[in-house]
């Protein structure tokens, strides 16, 4: 199947009969003319996309922003049509694209739950039997009888993913939900999604995590520009899929007409920096270099931003956050766009292929909520021409390579004293 987009404005005037007449009399013109333009302002989001997926098969969806994960998943979900090719769907299916799908906001979370449980076909009875677990598995019981409007993106996300995934579809749809939330409810979401599966239930999964996916996911779909990359086992797809990353260069640039629903803090994107200031891929082991991360804050919040870097392969080798520094943890940052620098000292990397992620959160109530999370926005590498460990036969393992100090001294040994008693 594919979707095509129109692009550019609609004109949205109202003409007078004379203008009608003269319209029609142009017409035939204007025609050819179109059909000329019609290429230049369309786009297709989907290009000849087709996979099957049977029951019970938990499905990964991967790719770099863009490339039509989320129209894919729009056409699953029913709420857009393929412009060309079909989609057949049996069972009953349940979906989760953004945070707070479905809800409405002056309704409470106890509304909302018996409202997004009618939409999906349920029946007040089935509702009302599974309403307990629901509220439970959101942990939001002092709140669900309060609107909606008031909950913050983690508890609206929690109540959210809990309604969609107790309610019992046959399918079940979710887009990039697990990077919203603290890291115990992640995990909570992850043994749920196991045991939707394990009763027999399709699981499509959009996901920039790549353990994740491999964790979780038996067969991967890699989306790019639209069309279909490749399908099947996760671990060889991802594979595929990180390799192809090592062209991606060394600065990310978002573009917001993406972001739907704009968070209180959201990236807007990131470089990497050598010693001499400039943006660059390729990094000297013996030199630091430095990541910024561009954010957007748009209500007055206490804001973190920071990052994690992995080896291509997915091995995560460390984190950092700019809340490490407690006069940047503490005080909250008016609306407006940042940058967020961090200094990464000599010699710490090993000469290897890494790759950089990007998050930005908030603190509620000592509470800290991952509002946008970007994986593997750029990848880059490390070189060592000359340095620590250059002069050995083999290259040395491991993922850092610091040059640690050493001090060499006599040894000092205790004389071994033979005693002989009386007998």
């Amino acid at each position: 199947m594919s979707k095509q987009y129109r692009i550019g404005a609609v004109n949205n005037t109202y003409s007078t009969l004379r203008d009608a007449l003269a319209t029609a009399a142009r017409a035939p013109l204007q025609r050819l003319r179109r059909n000329r333009n019609h290429e230049a302002n369309t786009i297709w989001a989907l290009k000849d996309v087709s996979f099957e997926v049977w029951p019970g098969e938990v499905i990964g969806i991967i790719g770099r922003n863009g490339a039509g994960k989320s129209t894919l998943l729009k056409i699953l979900s029913r709420i857009t049509e393929p412009t060309s090719g079909r989609l057949e769907l049996y069972g009953r299916s349940a979906s989760l694209l953004e945070v707070g799908t479905g809800f409405h906001p002056e309704l409470t979370g106890r509304e909302n739950t018996y409202l997004n449980g009618a939409i999906l076909g349920m029946t007040k009875a089935e509702i009302k039997r599974k309403f307990d677990e629901i509220v439970a598995f959101a942990e939001i019981e002092k709140f669900i009888d309060t609107p909606v409007k008031f909950y913050s993106s983690g508890m609206s996300v929690r109540l959210a993913f809990a309604v969609a995934a107790h309610l019992e579809p046959e399918i079940l749809v979710l887009d990039e939900v697990l990077a919203v939330g603290d890291t115990a409810f992640q995990q909570k979401c992850l043994g749920k999604m196991r045991d939707v599966s394990s009763h027999g239930r399709t699981v499509l999964l959009v996901s920039h995590s790549m353990a994740t996916v491999a964790q979780l996911c038996q067969k991967t779909v890699w989306m790019n520009e639209g069309r279909l990359e490749e399908f099947g086992p996760s671990d060889g797809v991802i594979q595929s899929y990180l390799h192809s990353q090592k062209a991606v260069g060394a600065e990310f640039t978002r573009d917001e007409t993406e972001i739907e629903q704009a968070p209180a803090v959201y990236v807007l994107g990131a470089r990497i920096r050598s010693s001499d200031n400039k943006t660059v891929s390729i990094l000297d082991a013996k030199r630091p270099f430095s990541i910024e991360i561009d954010y957007k804050v748009t209500s007055r919040t206490l804001v973190w931003v920071g990052f994690t870097i992995s080896t291509q392969e997915g091995t995560e080798v460390m984190a950092a956050t700019d809340g490490d520094v407690d006069t940047y943890a503490s005080i909250p940052r008016e609306p407006g766009v940042y940058t967020s620098v961090c200094y990464i000292p000599e010699g710490l990397f090993n000469a290897r292929q890494y790759a950089l992620s990007v998050y930005a959160a908030r603190t509620i109530a000592a509470k800290v909520d991952i509002l946008d999370y970007l994986e593997n926005v750029i990848a880059f590498g490390v070189e060592n021409p000359s340095g620590v460990g250059s002069y050995m036969p083999k290259k040395r393992v491991g993922v850092i390579s610091p040059k640690l100090d050493w001090e060499l001294k006599p040894a000092v040994r205790a004389e071994t004293i033979i005693a002989v008693g009386d007998s």
